[in-house]
């Protein structure tokens, strides 16, 4: 395959074409993309998703397991609501610290060793919880739940990496929601299940044993996604699927600086802006969340049940809003007004839910969680892809981990917040404090600039091989006369 002439290029005005930029984009003189390279798409990709949407789900669905029947493992344990939350909030704290030397990893090993460790580590959490099942024995379920919380720390900031690596540019935003899918199915079985595995019941022995069998599932299903991951997951494709993802792997290594990367990206601002909209939005979530069965049983006591079904409600609606958004990303490339008219609809979502709450009616309690979770859990894959188009070509990565950090401040921050405001005033009162920096969140987010890079990078390669400017011979040379990108197992 000969070599492009960029002279050519040049000199038939390409460098010019309207056609080789995308609307507000801007990319760097240095950051321009070299000629078309082959790419092909390989059904190997769908597995490799899945799989790793499936330690996800195992993953999330630990996150919300004791917070959703938090009066029962206040009980079993003798403590108090304030160390219960702590289950939950814990994958947060352990997150902060640990996300930059993971991010690193990412960068310096790749997919599958992440993988390998974060399937790993939480399996380890799962097995060291089944041997805490006994009331003085909850430190020995939080250092499980600090194990899986650190497993949680190798998962979040995958998603749109793998999405870059292994899926074409028109599937990116779409593979990216299904990776994040698996984490808000993992979230919705947190909170169906444990209510049901786990009754309010008096005698103790048999609270127990409701709590062992919880552990020995969870630790089961771990032990055979770890084996899966050994077995199946693979770092990336042979071949790239797509420009970007090619001119990324041009990058010679000892080029690439990840404590320059993490400059750059801090000076990025509409990168800033993002990052803590993204924070806010997801923050007031995770809080919503993890005080779920406080706020419904104090409107409606005894019904631990159906606070666990107005969580799945929340998290199922969130997964559809999440692959619809996918799929119209993909379709319109207009991310950022997709991202703008969802926030303003989480806004308008939450304020539903707090003023609906204490009506006394339950089926307005599920419609108006569903109709929050729709928008709120649906933006999560809208920050990950936005955040990639305005920071291309730095890793996927290191701008993933910098949103879940900024998330993981704000979720602990809101979640003790409001939790002393229901304690204090009202679950309205704390659901009007979340409401103000959803509005906060909205704001800022109508202020990022629009500048789609990847995008950008792509249709100015694309623009490249089809200019009529370019001779047949230059074309044939790069397989224009076929399918641009091939199906290989």
């Amino acid at each position: 395959m000969g070599d492009y002439d960029l002279n050519n290029v040049k000199e038939n005005g390409l460098d010019s074409d309207p056609r080789s930029r995308t609307e507000g984009a801007s990319i760097p003189e240095s950051e321009r993309v070299s000629p078309a390279a082959t790419t092909r798409l390989y059904k190997r990709r769908w597995v490799i998703v899945l799989l790793f949407s499936s330690y996800s789900m195992c993953n999330a669905f630990q996150w919300i397991q004791y917070g959703i029947i938090n009066n029962i493992f206040m009980k079993f344990y003798n403590v108090d609501s304030f160390a219960i939350d702590w289950m939950s909030m814990v994958y947060m704290l352990t997150y902060i610290p640990f996300v930059f030397p993971v991010t690193w990893l990412l960068d310096k090993k790749g997919l599958r060793v992440v993988a390998l460790v974060a399937a790993a580590v939480n399996c380890l959490g799962t097995w060291i919880k089944v041997v805490s099942v006994r009331p003085e024995l909850f430190w020995v379920s939080m250092l499980g739940q600090v194990a899986c919380s650190l497993a949680q720390v190798f998962i979040l900031g995958v998603p749109s990496l793998l999405a870059s690596v292994w899926f074409g540019s028109d599937e990116v935003s779409t593979a990216c929601s299904i990776g994040v899918f698996g984490n808000q199915l993992g979230i919705a079985i947190g909170f169906l299940v444990p209510p049901i595995l786990v009754p309010n019941v008096d005698d103790m022995n048999e609270l127990a044993n409701h709590i062992r069998i919880m552990f020995y599932i969870t630790a089961g299903v771990a032990t055979v996604i770890f084996v899966l991951v050994v077995i199946v997951f693979q770092e990336r494709p042979e071949i790239p699927p797509s420009q970007a993802q090619a001119q990324a792997r041009s990058i010679p290594p000892d080029e690439y600086s990840y404590m320059a990367s993490i400059k750059r990206l801090l000076c990025n601002k509409p990168f800033m802006l993002l990052m803590i909209s993204y924070g806010l939005n997801v923050g007031c979530f995770y809080a919503v969340s993890t005080l779920l069965n406080r706020m419904i049983i104090e409107h409606y006591p005894g019904e631990e049940v159906n606070a666990g079904r107005i969580g799945l409600t929340i998290v199922i609606a969130g997964m559809v809003g999440s692959l619809i958004c996918g799929i119209w990303l993909d379709k319109t490339k207009t991310y950022k007004q997709t991202t703008l008219v969802v926030y303003l609809l989480s806004l308008v979502g939450m304020l539903l839910y707090a003023f609906t709450l204490n009506l006394g009616h339950m089926w307005v309690v599920f419609v108006t969680a569903g109709a929050l979770g729709f928008f709120m859990t649906g933006y999560l894959p809208l920050g990950f892809e936005f955040a990639v188009e305005l920071t291309y070509p730095e890793s996927e990565g290191t701008s993933s981990g910098l949103l879940n950090c900024s998330a993981q401040v704000f979720g602990i921050i809101f979640t003790i917040c409001q939790g002393k405001i229901i304690d204090e005033w009202s679950t309205f009162a704390g659901n009007i404090f979340l409401c103000i920096f959803l509005l906060i969140g909205t704001i800022m987010t109508a202020f990022i600039k629009s500048d789609l890079r990847r995008q950008a990078a792509n249709l100015q390669t694309e623009t490249q091989v089809t200019s009529p400017a370019s001779s047949l011979s230059s074309v044939q040379d790069y397989g224009a006369t076929t399918p641009r990108c091939q199906q290989r197992f």
